[in-house]
C-alpha cells in the first residue's frame, strides 16, 4: 500500500479511523520527535513525506533523510525504499545522495536521469560531488 500524493507532492495519510487526512507535507508533519509525530505511517511513508519535503535545488543525504523520519540508522533502507519506487512518480527521489554528496552508483542511466534533474533544478557540481550550498539543512 502507497502514499497518496497532492497536486504539491504532498503526502496524504490516513487516521486512526482509516479516513485520508492530507499531512499538509513534512513540514508540518515531522516537527519535534520525528518517530513520535507521524506514529500511524509505516518506515516507507515517513521516508517518503521527509523526501517530499525537500526542497527544489537542494539534495539531502541518505543517512539525514533516515534520521528526519526518525530512523537514526536506517540509510540504507532509504535507498532500498527509493529503489522500489514506482516508474514515473512524482516523488523527488533524485533529490537524495550519499554522505559524500555524490550521486550513488547505480546503473549509469538512473545516474544520468538524476544528475540531469538536479542540473534542471540549478544544482551545480563540482566534478561527480553536489556542491555544498546545494545541501539542505533541515
Amino acid at each position: 500500500m502507497g502514499m497518496a500524493q497532492n497536486s504539491n507532492n504532498q503526502g496524504i495519510s490516513k487516521d486512526s479511523s482509516g479516513h485520508h487526512q492530507d499531512t499538509g507535507g513534512v513540514a508540518d508533519a515531522i516537527q519535534g520527535s520525528h518517530a513520535d509525530a507521524l506514529p500511524q505511517l509505516s518506515k516507507a511513508e515517513r521516508i517518503w513525506q521527509v523526501i517530499a519535503s525537500v526542497p527544489e535545488g537542494q539534495v539531502v543525504s541518505y543517512g539525514q533523510v533516515a534520521r528526519l523520519a526518525g530512523l537514526p540508522g536506517y540509510a540504507r533502507f532509504v535507498g532500498t525504499t527509493l529503489s522500489k519506487l514506482p516508474q514515473g512518480t512524482t516523488l523527488p527521489w533524485h533529490r537524495v545522495v550519499n554522505a559524500s554528496l555524490e550521486i550513488a552508483p547505480r546503473n549509469s542511466r538512473r545516474m544520468r536521469e538524476q544528475q540531469r534533474r538536479l542540473r534542471d533544478e540549478g544544482v551545480m557540481f563540482k566534478g561527480q560531488r553536489v556542491t555544498k550550498a546545494f545541501h539542505w539543512t533541515a
